[in-house]
């Protein structure tokens, strides 16, 4: 795809809703007894497919549009067995958050995904799983999918996670609502809480105090309507090029700013970006709100510690906004970064060299010192969306035409991107 400068983004863009609260949608749902109803959900292909794995095991989903569908939970023993290996794509939420389902149901299954998802980590999963009595493995024993899981008791146990990951939590919990006991899990510090937002949601039983969170078993499952917020992750592309394009001025309309997810939004700020919250209002426990961008100076900060889990996703359009903020930047404590769909690291440091940033990899992050410039060149996204749409959003606000090889990846989170960005142009 070929990407060209603009002068200037201007109007209002309605992001797509909540990827990670979307997959939860139709997962907890599913456990859920009655009718759930569900808005905003996002159209892309990871939760499509956690869609059809769930209709694979017999629950009934059926779409008004796009967006918009209702689920006929089948509670927590009422999957049925699939007839074929289930396939995730290339989600990783789904093979995590899937796998401490499965491992509480009385059939077997095989998980498996793309080439990407076969080379992602699965042991953080497979062991807390193996500690709660599942009969989980790596088929080719390599702690990578595919993943075989076979019936089993489950115990409920006290977890500490080596890493502040919501998928890890998420699987726990999950597997902990089949156990005979309940299960705490204690991060190093707190992942994203939109499992246990909507787990409580819904009727379970379960206490959250800062990194910690207790979960009791077989809980009944209500279930209720779901109105999904804008994705915060799908808006940190617009976030950052109102930033740093001249001009600028951009509405964002319902975007989800859970405390857990809003660490872009803050960075940014302390870069001195000009970000607004606007009618900020709460829904089945999910802040969120309109946001407006202007045009912004900005300088260089430096980001890690704890604030690291809430834009973990976001590195690679933050690392971009550092390219054109005055001073360097210091990303580090990221090295969760490096077993995403891409080494994100690796992948933007090569890219964004190519278009003369000045920007170095280390073993957990990225220093950057802000130019004020880039220029155009021929990126590759890595088969990886959210370096795909990073790296689009630096080619709007560089010198010289861009060509952008496999921007197709953006359909994983982001169908419509290109068409919003032509919006904002216009």
């Amino acid at each position: 795809m070929q990407l060209n400068p603009v002068s200037k983004l201007s109007g209002t863009v309605n992001v797509p809703g909540d990827k990670s609260i979307s997959h939860r949608s139709i997962m907890f749902g599913s456990l859920a007894k009655g009718t759930t109803q569900v808005t905003g959900f996002l159209n892309g292909a990871d939760c499509l497919s956690t869609a059809h794995i769930f209709q694979q095991m017999g629950v009934t989903i059926n779409f008004m549009n796009d967006t918009t569908f209702t689920l006929d939970g089948l509670g927590l023993h009422g999957l049925v067995p699939p007839t074929t290996i289930l396939d995730v794509g290339n989600s990783g939420t789904t093979m995590r958050l899937l796998s401490g389902i499965l491992a509480g149901q009385n059939f077997s299954s095989t998980l498996t995904g793309d080439a990407s998802i076969q080379t992602r980590p699965m042991n953080r999963v497979i062991d807390p799983l193996q500690a709660m009595g599942a009969n989980i493995r790596s088929k080719n024993e390599n702690g990578l999918a595919p993943l075989v899981i076979e019936p089993s008791q489950l115990t409920g146990i006290t977890y500490h996670s080596k890493v502040a990951s919501a998928q890890v939590k998420s699987c726990v919990l999950l597997a902990t609502l089949y156990a005979n006991s309940a299960s705490t899990i204690i991060e190093p510090c707190l992942s994203r809480n939109h499992s246990e937002l909507m787990l409580k949601s819904l009727g379970a039983d379960i206490y959250s105090e800062n990194a910690q969170v207790t979960i009791q078993p077989n809980p009944i499952l209500e279930a209720t309507t779901i109105d999904i917020p804008g994705d915060i992750s799908s808006a940190a592309y617009f976030l950052v090029a109102g930033l740093i394009i001249p001009n600028s001025d951009i509405l964002l309309t319902n975007v989800g700013i859970n405390p857990t997810r809003d660490g872009i939004i803050r960075v940014l700020k302390d870069m001195n970006g000009s970000i607004e919250y606007i009618n900020e209002r709460t829904i089945n426990e999910e802040k969120r709100a309109d946001i407006r961008i202007r045009s912004s100076r900005l300088t260089a900060t430096t980001i890690c510690g704890d604030i690291i889990p809430t834009l973990i996703d976001e590195i690679p359009a933050i690392a971009v906004a550092a390219c054109f903020a005055e001073g360097t930047t210091i990303i580090k404590d990221a090295a969760e970064l490096k077993v995403k769909e891409s080494n994100r690291i690796d992948t933007m440091v090569t890219e964004l060299k190519k278009m003369q940033a000045s920007i170095e990899a280390t073993d957990d992050g990225m220093i950057i010192e802000g130019t004020h410039r880039l220029s155009g060149a021929s990126l590759k996204s890595y088969h990886d969306h959210r370096i795909a749409m990073s790296l689009s959003i630096a080619a709007l606000a560089a010198y010289g035409p861009s060509t952008l090889h496999g921007s197709q990846c953006i359909d994983i989170s982001y169908p419509k991107f290109f068409d919003d960005i032509q919006q904002l142009c216009e």
